[in-house]
Formats: structure tokens, C-alpha cells, sequence
């Protein structure tokens, strides 16, 4: 049993459900805090799983497609993913991730939708990093995943006496 940590320690585990608001809350700020993910498609032959750049808007991600990848070809067939973030698992009291189960959507260079992904995607600091003009926006379609199911999972909820792992579904 952990001194510092001894809810941890502690069977079983806590299975109160947290409410809404708050599993939501902390899907978001998860997602706040990083900006990498591991984006999962069906391709041709079987999963195809690809760390990927991302930011969100509350809990819906959005994203870079490389342009004719096998992954964009495999979203535009099949547009159900699954996206994973995570934090750096340093003990039991870290363990902390996200995964997004739901439809990826192309969106179209010029359309409402891709101006709205270019006001939350940092496509400047992209540009500059690339060795581009930073005032000239890209050409290329953007993608964003609408949520239909999230699988969180947090240990250190048990410590206030929820379970570890909870599902939000969009409404």
C-alpha cells in the first residue's frame, strides 16, 4: 500500500459515476493540455493507428489530414475512428486518458466549417515551423471527429470516491 497514496491500495474500487458536468469538464481540460493523439482508422488491410497533432474545441478535436495519405483515403471510405489522448503515465496517480470513439468529418478548404477549424487549429505556427508564409492559409481540407462516445478513464477520481473509468455520450 502506498503511504503517500493509500486510497490506492484500496478494494474494490470506487464505482459512483461522476456527474455529467463534471466527466465532461475534464474530457475538455484533458484535451486543453496536450495537442498530440494517436488517431485509429479502418484502412485497406485491417487498423491503421498514427500519432497526430490535434487541438479541440470543448470535446470535439480537430486536425491536420495529410493530404492523400492511405488515413484520409481510409476516413473519406470509412468514416469511423477512434482517437486517443493521454498524459505520460508516471505512477497510478497520473493515469489519465481519453478515447474518442465517433465520425471523422472532411471539411472542405472555403467552407464555413473549415474558417471555423482554422480559428482553432495554430495553422500560422504550422506555417512557420514548415518555412511558409504565415499569412497565406493552407489550401488543404482540415478534419474534425464529432464525438458520439468517450471512454475517460482517471485514477486519481478514486481518491474522492469515483470510479476510474466513465463514458460520456453526446446527447
Amino acid at each position: 500500500m502506498s503511504t503517500a497514496h493509500p486510497w490506492l491500495g484500496e478494494t474494490p474500487w470506487p464505482t459512483a459515476p461522476l456527474p455529467r458536468e463534471q466527466l465532461q469538464e475534464r474530457i475538455e481540460h484533458l484535451l486543453a493540455i496536450g495537442n498530440m493523439g494517436v488517431l485509429a482508422t479502418q484502412g485497406n488491410k485491417g487498423p491503421i493507428a498514427s500519432p497526430i497533432e490535434y487541438r479541440a474545441q470543448g470535446v470535439t478535436p480537430y486536425m491536420y489530414p495529410q493530404p492523400g495519405s492511405p488515413k484520409l483515403a481510409a476516413m473519406q471510405r470509412t468514416p469511423s475512428v477512434c482517437f486517443a489522448v493521454y498524459v505520460p503515465l508516471s505512477s497510478w496517480t497520473s493515469c489519465r486518458s481519453a478515447q474518442i470513439f465517433g465520425q471523422a468529418v472532411i471539411l472542405e478548404p472555403g467552407t464555413p466549417d473549415w474558417e471555423h477549424a482554422l480559428e482553432i487549429l495554430p495553422w500560422q505556427a504550422s506555417a512557420a515551423e514548415l518555412g511558409r508564409d504565415i499569412n497565406v492559409k493552407p489550401t488543404n481540407p482540415l478534419m474534425k471527429i464529432e464525438p458520439e462516445r468517450i471512454v475517460y478513464t482517471e485514477h486519481w477520481l478514486r481518491r474522492d470516491g469515483y470510479a476510474p473509468r466513465h463514458i460520456w455520450r453526446s446527447a
